[in-house]
């Protein structure tokens, strides 16, 4: 039986763009496409992302509801969405709303459709309705189930954070035994990053340069951690004892420093591969890091479909966590902002919007 959907709902929008959020109440969105899923929000969580929406970077039209990673259940389906999914189902979101269905990534390989740049309506929270409220509208498509042992708290930063640093890994193309070095390892990304590879049988080295970074990356299972602060001489020296001499098979770049990515590439070993995912507005590498030591360099984001599924089933399986900072309800934004823009945030912050989901999946296993 279809739960009783009510007609408004509390949302946190960006009204204009560089300026605080507000809670509004709105319309609840019930026009459903036929490939669209309503999904009642049980947590949201806030991206580094989300900053850019804020300033504008990704085209958003406000008023906008603000948050691109959510989980929950599913209260109402599409007609085509009901092939997969039924009410109740508990998922984390898809980001991307109706691909176009015609251009080269729609029609390529299963783990590229996620970049479809022509989409008909956008993607959720970066510019159209997100998952700070109380329900969002989003795409069957690139929504996924979620195994009884994922939390609805620990669903919604993977929603970006977690397809994103899961995929990152996979792009390295590494095998059981060989080092992974991730530049920006004590951040919300990171900390993910280094449990996956750990699961995948990696040995890895975390850089940072917080505090804060470093005490997270060891936490999370780091073989050894380097401080970007000792500057990056220091930093490829202890990578290099690490490594027999030769540096890190593979390097995964998740700082915007502006010196990031060259180190990123120094610590590389000759040949082999540096995969950005962080975004400054220009990626800068002296040329001696790259051309020199032919270092190949892969840009990547959100994980596909299938890719999804197998970060959820890795994480059943091996127990990822992620460190969280839950903030309970909606009208907490301005707490959460504030120690997001504070520096001094360890891990994701995180609005529990409906804590009888997460009561009521307590008894179905859910641990991680």
């Amino acid at each position: 039986m279809a739960p009783e959907i009510p007609k408004r709902m509390k949302a946190i929008q960006l009204v204009e763009i560089k300026r605080p959020y507000e809670i509004r109440e709105v319309d609840v969105p019930t026009n459903l496409d036929p490939p669209d899923l309503l999904v009642k929000v049980a947590v949201a969580s806030y991206c580094h992302t989300d900053a850019m929406v804020e300033q504008g970077i990704f085209g958003a039209s406000p008023p906008q509801t603000a948050a691109h990673e959510g989980s929950g259940t599913v209260v109402a389906i599409g007609s085509d969405a009901a092939k997969h999914f039924q009410i109740g189902d508990r998922v984390m979101c898809g980001l991307p709303l109706h691909p176009c269905g015609a251009c080269n990534d729609c029609l390529g390989p299963e783990n590229q459709r996620q970049y479809c740049m022509n989409l008909e309506i956008g993607h959720i929270g970066l510019n159209t309705n997100g998952c700070f409220a109380e329900y969002v509208k989003c795409d069957s498509r690139f929504t996924t189930k979620l195994p009884n042992e994922v939390s609805f708290m620990s669903a919604a930063p993977l929603a970006c954070a977690g397809r994103t640093a899961w995929r990152a890994v996979l792009k390295t193309g590494l095998k059981a035994g060989e080092w992974v070095c991730f530049i920006g390892s004590g951040g919300g990304l990171g900390h993910l990053g280094i449990q996956f590879a750990k699961a995948l049988g990696l040995k890895v080295i975390g850089v940072d340069a917080r505090n804060e970074g470093l005490e997270l990356s060891k936490k999370h299972g780091a073989d050894v951690v380097a401080d970007a602060r000792k500057g990056k001489a220091n930093v490829v020296k202890e990578v290099h004892a690490m490594t027999t001499g030769k540096g890190a098979d593979a390097t995964i770049c998740l700082s915007d420093h502006k010196d990031a990515s060259g180190i990123a590439c120094a610590v590389t070993k000759m040949h082999g591969t540096m995969v950005q995912i962080a975004q400054p507005d220009i990626v800068e590498i002296p040329f001696r890091e790259l051309i020199f030591r032919d270092i190949r360099i892969i840009g990547s984001v959100i994980s596909g479909r299938e890719e999804t599924k197998s970060m959820l089933g890795t994480i059943a399986k091996h127990g990822v966590t992620v460190t969280t900072v839950p903030f309970q309800g909606l009208d907490k934004i301005d707490e959460l902002s504030k120690l997001v823009h504070s520096g001094k945030l360890s891990g994701k912050a995180i609005i529990v919007v409906d804590p009888e989901q997460i009561e009521h999946e307590k008894k179905i296993g859910a641990k991680f």
